[in-house]
């Protein structure tokens, strides 16, 4: 396919503000796609050259895209920057200022796969005078490729391409171009959350169809994503869905992370599946020391621990070593340990089908040191007044609360079921738990509050189904001056121009950002509400909204979007609370 043509695709599914033309649109487009160049097309259309996973960024600041733009039209950077400052984007400052320069290429000749190259080949260039040769390659891509190309090129590098496309709408799309219906999506899905790969899985069910996909398997280096959990209203509960006997964990207030170990290569992703390997030399170290096994992959929580008081940190403390510099420093100031509860893969096998039982004697057997790695505890239980106790104890030492598992269930990676239950603190309030929320848009503040460019925010919760976000409340307090601020900025970099094809509002906001960072936050009950879209029930007219929500802490570090709380989550802690009174 011709970039001038995929181009086209890309205007569609920008101007559209539905998710099922969304859909349509990229049906058609893989429809009329070659399978070589249908990973590239998926990895192009998340604004990427690689999976999430993979550090392969592009590393142009707008400065360096802007002398790019200024070099292929014989223009200054400063009128480049002049237009961006107009129109707010890098794109549509290049696409008029290609206009104005008379700009035109005769029969635009490069292909996706091309233009795909030319893009990698910037994310692969490094050391000494790598900003000129990244400017370089940029601007000579530019000025062969035709204006509305350009226009989208040129905010790849930037990470500014906002379609609003989800993975499961992606997958949606496949199926669909394929079959006419999306009765392949579960079997894309489940490839999908083996590897974490859109590009990868995509292609192979392109060349191979359904028994391509069948034959994908759990592999070291490619992240699996992390199955989830349920919510249950009291032990009593949790007792009569789990059965006589089950397993009890202390659930940690840290990262969840996933150790990939092949022989003496290490690398360690982050629960929203960022590749983490350089922030954690310590917990690198460890795993070469203390884990016994050629090659595997587990599952465990990375939690900042003070080794004297034999204490463990807040979350707060713990985010501090999430960083790219000074790494060797935080890394003797805030030591971190690992709690491993679960394995996916040893020596060569996928173990998620085993039992939790056989997957923790895995466990057990290949832990050796335990200095840096250790062992989640782990308590078979048989009563709710067992788990209460247990839940005292956990949260006495600073602890979140209990993690309760089947000892019979196999992992399911990207599930979420009851097979595994999360029992947590509760809050003053009638909610009985905190809710992770996504920021869908943004008011301009008044006030004190003009200062900070921001006055409040409009939240939602993920329609798993729909994959959309349905708003669920506003938010004005509870944020500090510190947090307006930093509001603010993500604002900056995530605004878009109208409502985004994924998001769900009868509320309109100064301006719509693209949903992309987690909040947790505590309210202090869920209400009835007929403006609010969370759980809509057109019988009644009504959705769900927070009752006097505030701000625990961002989690746009270790959340993506797709695992805040869903609605379905929302409908059963609705339930909960009135269960309570």
């Amino acid at each position: 396919m011709k970039f001038s043509k995929f181009s086209e695709y890309l205007e569609k599914l920008e101007a559209t503000t539905k998710r099922l033309e969304l859909i349509d649109i990229m049906a058609d487009l893989f429809r009329n796609s070659e399978g070589g160049e249908v990973g590239k097309i998926c990895y192009l259309l998340q604004g990427r050259v690689a999976p999430f996973y993979e550090p392969t960024e592009m590393g142009m600041a707008e400065s360096m895209v802007a002398q790019a733009i200024a070099k292929a039209f014989s223009k200054t950077k400063e009128d480049v920057l002049r237009d961006y400052r107009k129109f707010g984007n890098m794109g549509l400052a290049a696409l008029e200022l290609a206009h104005s320069s008379q700009f035109t290429v005769h029969g635009s000749r490069f292909t996706v796969a091309e233009v795909f190259e030319e893009l990698l080949k910037i994310a692969n260039t490094g050391g000494e005078g790598s900003v000129e040769k990244k400017i370089a390659i940029l601007s000579d891509l530019i000025a062969r490729l035709d204006a509305r190309s350009v226009k989208h090129v040129v905010n790849i590098p930037l990470g500014t391409l906002r379609l609003g496309i989800g993975d499961p709408t992606v997958m949606d799309a496949l199926s669909i171009a394929k079959t006419g219906d999306k009765k392949l999506r579960p079997v894309i899905e489940d490839a999908y959350n083996k590897t974490s790969d859109l590009g990868y899985v995509a292609e192979i069910f392109y060349k191979s169809g359904q028994k391509g996909l069948a034959n994908v398997k759990i592999m070291v280096g490619k992240p699996v994503r992390p199955a989830l959990a349920e919510r249950m209203p009291n032990a009593d509960e949790v007792v009569k869905r789990m059965g006589e006997d089950f397993a009890v964990e202390p659930k940690f207030d840290g990262f969840r992370v996933q150790v990939h170990k092949n022989g003496e290569k290490v690398e360690i992703f982050s629960r929203n599946l960022e590749d983490m390997t350089h922030a954690f030399p310590d917990l690198v170290e460890g795993v070469k020391r203390e884990i016994k096994a050629k090659s595997a992959i587990l599952e465990g929580e990375a939690i900042a621990y003070n080794p004297q008081t034999e204490e463990f940190l807040p979350f707060q403390e713990t985010t501090k070593r999430r960083r790219k510099h000074n790494v060797a420093q935080k890394a003797l100031e805030l030591p971190l340990v690992m709690f491993a509860f679960d394995i996916l893969y040893f020596n060569g096998e996928d173990v998620t089908e085993k039992t939790y039982v056989e997957r923790r004697k895995i466990v057990e057997k290949i832990i050796d040191y335990k200095e840096t790695i250790r062992i989640a505890e782990s308590r078979i239980l048989h009563s709710a007044k067992q788990i209460l106790e247990f839940f005292n104890e956990c949260i006495s030492e600073g602890l979140e609360g209990l993690m309760i598992k089947k000892l019979d269930s196999p992992y399911k990676a990207g599930g979420r079921g009851f097979h595994w239950i999360k029992f947590k603190r509760a809050s003053s309030g009638e909610l009985t738990d905190t809710v992770d929320v996504v920021i869908l848009g943004i008011y301009v503040g008044k006030g004190k509050r003009t200062e900070f460019g921001v006055g409040g925010l409009l939240v939602g919760v993920y329609n798993e189904r729909d994959d959309v976000f349905e708003s669920i409340s506003r938010l004005g307090t509870g944020l500090t001056d510190e947090e307006f601020r930093y509001v603010n900025e993500i604002g900056k970099k995530l605004r878009v121009s109208h409502k985004p094809a994924r998001v769900r509002s009868k509320i309109e906001p100064s301006y719509w950002v693209e949903p992309e960072v987690v909040m947790e936050i505590y309210a202090d009950e869920i209400t009835k509400s007929p403006i609010h879209l969370a759980g809509w029930d057109e019988k009644t007219g009504t959705g769900y909204a927070l009752r006097f929500p505030r701000l625990v802490k961002f989690r746009e570090t270790d959340k993506r979007p797709e695992d805040s709380t869903t609605v379905e989550e929302v409908k059963k802690l609705y339930n909960m609370q009135y269960k309570k009174k």
